[in-house]
C-alpha cells in the first residue's frame, strides 16, 4: 500500500487496542501513505484489511522503523521501553499507549481536548494516559477551568477489554461455565474469577505486586499521578478506587469533585455540553444516563447523574462513561498524531 501522507507503524497490531487503531485510522481518514503492522513472531504473516487492501503483520525488530513517521505503540511497557527509543533514533515520532513513559518529565502526557499545547514539547515520544484517566480528565478540565477543582474522589467500574483480548476470552469462558452450572476455571489474567464478580484489584498482572505500601493498586496510583500532570495543577488532590467488572467494553466512573467556586448541577451540565468530545446524558427521571453498552463503539466521553453532594459545600457527583478501547486508548493516540500532523 503506497499513497500520499505519512508512514505509520502500529506496535501490538494484533491486540485489542491495535485492532481499533487500524479501524480508527481508516475511519478518520488519517493520511496514511504506508502502514506497518508489527507484532511478535507468533503473529507474523497474519493479514488484516486496511482501506480495501491486505496488510501482512511483520515481526517487530529493531530494524522495523526505517522510513516510519509515526509509531503507535500498545504492546506492553517492556516492549515500548526497548523499541521506542530505537524508533526515535530512526526518525519516528512515537505515541505510546503503555505506562512506560507517562511520568517521565521529558514525555508529554496528552489528551488533545485537555492539554494540546503540551504535545509540542516532545522529544520523540508522547504518552497516552491510562484509559480511566483520559475519560475522567475529559469531564474534569472544563469544570476546573471555571470553578477550580480542589479534590477528586473517583471509583471506577472498568471493562474487561482493558486487560486485553485473552482476558475477554477468559471472561467469556468463565461466564459460560457458570451459566452451565459449573465452577469457573482458574484465572490466568485475573487473581479471582471475573464472571459475575467485581475485582477491586487492577494492576500490571497476576505476577506483579498488586498493591503499594499504602494499599493503592497500580491503576489507582496511575490515575492519581497522571491527573495532576495532565491538569498541570499539583494542588488538585485525587484519590481513587479502581475495580474490574464483568463488562466487556467500556469503563464507568463515579466521580465526586469539590470546587473552590460553587457551581450548580445545571451550570456543570451547561459547561460540559460545550466541551469538545463530551456528551451530556442526564435525565434520570426518564432513566437516561450514560451506559457502557451505549458508549461502546463511540468516540465521546459521556457524563450524567450530575447532582449536588449534600454532605459538604461546593461539591458535585457525576457518572462518566467511555469506550476504553477508543477514547481510552486508540482514538486518543490517533488524535495526538493528528495534532502533530496538522501543526
Amino acid at each position: 500500500m503506497v499513497g500520499s501522507g505519512h508512514s505509520v507503524a502500529i506496535i501490538g497490531a494484533t491486540g485489542a487496542v491495535g485492532g481499533v487503531m487500524r479501524s480508527i485510522l481508516e475511519e478518520r481518514d488519517f493520511p496514511v501513505a504506508s502502514l506497518k503492522l508489527l507484532a511478535s513472531s507468533r503473529s507474523a504473516g497474519k493479514e488484516f484489511m486496511f482501506r480495501g487492501e491486505p496488510v501482512k503483520v511483520e515481526e517487530l525488530t529493531e530494524d522495523s522503523f526505517g522510513g516510519v513517521d509515526y509509531v503507535l505503540s500498545s504492546a506492553g511497557g517492556d516492549i515500548s521501553e526497548h523499541f521506542l527509543p530505537v524508533a526515535v533514533k530512526a526518525g519516528a515520532v512515537c505515541i505510546d499507549n503503555t505506562s512506560a513513559f507517562r511520568m517521565d518529565e521529558d514525555v508529554p502526557l496528552i489528551v488533545p481536548e485537555v492539554n494540546p499545547h503540551a504535545a509540542f514539547g516532545h522529544k520523540g515520544i508522547l504518552a497516552n494516559p491510562n484509559c480511566s484517566t483520559i475519560q475522567m480528565v475529559m469531564a474534569l478540565k472544563p469544570i476546573h477551568d471555571v470553578a477550580r477543582i480542589k479534590r477528586v474522589v473517583v471509583s471506577t467500574y472498568q471493562g474487561i477489554a482493558g486487560a486485553g483480548v485473552t482476558a475477554m476470552e477468559e471472561a467469556n469462558k468463565q461466564i459460560r461455565a457458570v451459566l452451565d452450572g459449573k465452577e469457573p476455571h482458574d484465572s490466568e489474567k485475573f487473581v479471582h474469577p471475573i464472571a459475575f464478580n467485581c475485582l477491586p484489584q487492577i494492576s500490571h498482572g497476576v505476577g506483579s505486586d498488586p498493591f503499594d505500601e499504602d494499599g493503592y493498586s497500580d491503576e489507582e496510583a496511575k490515575m492519581i499521578a497522571e491527573t495532576v500532570k495532565i491538569m498541570e495543577d499539583d494542588s488538585v488532590r485525587v484519590t481513587a478506587t479502581t475495580v474490574r467488572v464483568p463488562v466487556l467494553v467500556g469503563h464507568s466512573e463515579s466521580i465526586n469533585i469539590e470546587t473552590e467556586i460553587k457551581i450548580t448541577p445545571q451550570q456543570a451540565r451547561d459547561i460540559l455540553a460545550k466541551a469538545p468530545g463530551v456528551t451530556v446524558i442526564d435525565n434520570p427521571s426518564k432513566s437516561e444516563y450514560p451506559l457502557a453498552i451505549h458508549a461502546a463503539g463511540k468516540d465521546d466521553t459521556f457524563v450524567g447523574r450530575i447532582r449536588e453532594d449534600r454532605s459538604t459545600d461546593n461539591a458535585l457527583n457525576m457518572w462518566v462513561v467511555a469506550d476504553n478501547l477508543r477514547k481510552g486508548a486508540a482514538l486518543n493516540a490517533i488524535q495526538v498524531a493528528e495534532l502533530l500532523a496538522d501543526a
